[in-house]
């Protein structure tokens, strides 16, 4: 997987987590990641790579189905809640559904 690919699904993780508006932590999770994300980037900075770009793209075009599973590969990632994580398959579930 290649640096850009990796910050893509952490990003998308980012986002992924947010759309979790039925989690009360997620602010605390969100803050996890974000400093995550930054750490991965002082260890591997990206050459003529619009980060800032990238990141509205993800947010405006990537579908939320595909947030929440990046989701997942974050949280494990980070060690990150249990519970949020069968929040995020609870809801992947329901997209299965349609």
């Amino acid at each position: 997987m290649s640096l850009e690919d990796t910050y893509r699904y952490l990003v998308g993780g980012y986002y992924g987590v947010s759309l979790m508006d039925e989690y009360s932590l997620k602010e605390y999770v969100l803050e996890d990641i974000k400093k995550y994300i930054e750490d991965y980037l002082k260890l591997n900075p990206i050459s003529n790579f619009d980060y800032e770009k990238e990141a509205e793209y993800i947010k405006d075009n990537v579908s939320d189905k595909t947030k929440l599973q990046d989701a997942l590969l974050v949280l494990n990632k980070i060690n990150g809640s249990m519970d949020l994580v069968l929040l995020i398959k609870k809801r992947l579930k329901s997209y299965d559904k349609k």
